[in-house]
């Protein structure tokens, strides 16, 4: 990954927001919360989450097998935990999860917070991020690609927020990095908030890099359409190089996931 851009660090955890009413009338300034898990109760919905279940690498070359065993993935204190294990499964050597909201929940434009707190150690690499849900039809990376947080472990306290697209994927240089210092030790709130022009990225609402391209385009902007959500903790790969086996289990922490709308653009 081509890293363009340091910007300044962020020392202090984020003041977790109260719990919306179920009702989803809460706002946030000109937003409306539309869409919303609190992870505050004994399982996964899976009315808003699916697992899934692979060991293909993720076109990354991954190590880990991704499963919907509890050891995974679970609920614990009012967080989502996903955790990735030194295991043996079905020819790989470690496992994980990964879940997402594919034909479940999709939506075009708005603000998503994502309040989490990161795994570390050579070799770790978890992600909050989003595809387009024409995915199956267009393929990556055409379907685009907004990675609202990853975190390699053997880059400590570097976040990175980066855009996939046909003019731009893999190593992209569209892409930016943030020195938070307490990512592994403190839950802080990673967001976007996406409109008909651009995207703009947040770590606890402090603006650090914004993706609007010169001439919008297919190849430049695939990102008029509906997308769907992904929380995933990886092990390896491209991006989190070799691994170390004595870190773990490691785990990804999620306190909430919240997606906000404007009534009108």
């Amino acid at each position: 990954m081509i890293i363009i851009g340091q910007l300044s660090a962020f020392g202090q955890s984020h003041p977790l927001a109260s719990t919306p009413s179920k009702d989803t009338s809460s706002t946030l300034g000109q937003y409306t919360l539309v869409w919303h898990d609190e992870f505050n109760e004994k399982t996964l919905d899976t009315t808003n989450w699916s697992y899934e279940v692979n060991g293909n690498g993720g076109g990354n070359n991954e190590l880990q097998y991704y499963t919907d065993s509890p050891e995974n993935c679970f609920l614990r204190d009012g967080a989502l935990v996903i955790q990735a294990l030194k295991k043996s499964h079905k020819g790989k050597s470690y496992t994980s999860a990964r879940i997402r909201t594919q034909k479940k929940f999709s939506f075009k434009y708005g603000r998503v917070e994502v309040v989490a707190k990161v795994p570390g150690g050579k070799g770790i690499w978890p992600a909050i991020w989003m595809l387009g849900s024409d995915i199956s039809r267009v393929g990556w990376p055409a379907c685009g690609e907004i990675d609202m947080m990853e975190y390699a472990g053997k880059e400590p306290h570097v976040i990175h927020g980066s855009i996939h697209t046909t003019s731009s994927h893999g190593n992209t240089v569209n892409t930016r990095i943030l020195d938070v210092p307490t990512a592994e030790t403190a839950f802080h709130n990673y967001a976007i908030e996406w409109d008909t022009k651009k995207i703009d990225f947040f770590v606890d609402d402090s603006l650090y890099y914004t993706y609007k391209p010169d001439n919008y385009n297919d190849n430049t902007w695939p990102f008029n359409k509906d997308f769907f959500l992904i929380l995933n903790v990886a092990v390896g790969g491209n991006f989190g190089g070799a691994v170390d086996d004595n870190i773990f289990p490691q785990t990804m922490e999620v306190k909430s996931v919240r997606v906000y709308q404007k009534t009108t653009l």
